[in-house]
């Protein structure tokens, strides 16, 4: 019996429990054959002192939603993932309301993966860029 897709969000949202994602409140909304996006709200929680969006909070979203994607894309019963790179270029101030985090794939490899997250405010206005490179490893058999 295959998930719907209200299912699979469901899921995919529960194993974050207990983590960075639960911490940050980030909130896996879509996917598709080569995206899948998330967001988070912006509130005191994540801003820098001055009142802004932290750019590590930032980061943190796009490198959940990066990783995410990849797991998605992999044989989790064989492999794991581990980011290897994120680079953030952050290009407007977001003091309220949420950030949408939109990974796409730029490379499917069997062992690396490569990732461009565009992370948008809620009227659509670019954020922030960021690219993700993650490697997919064997598990170690018991």
């Amino acid at each position: 019996m295959s998930l719907s897709k209200k299912e699979m969000l469901a899921k995919a949202n529960a194993a974050s429990q207990n983590t960075l994602m639960e911490t940050l409140n980030i909130e896996i909304t879509d996917f598709g054959d080569d995206f899948l996006v998330a967001r988070m709200p912006v509130t005191p929680r994540v801003h820098q002192p001055d009142g802004v969006l932290h750019g590590g909070a930032t980061a943190a979203l796009a490198e959940s939603v990066g990783s995410f994607a990849t797991h998605i894309f992999i044989d989790t019963e064989k492999l794991f993932v581990r980011g290897l790179e994120i680079t953030a270029n952050h290009l407007k101030s977001v003091t309220d309301g949420f950030v949408y985090a939109k990974a796409t794939f730029l490379h499917k490899g069997r062992t690396t993966q490569l990732l461009d997250i565009r992370v948008t405010d809620e009227a659509g206005n670019l954020v922030s860029i960021c690219r993700l490179s993650t490697i997919s490893l064997p598990k170690k058999k018991e």
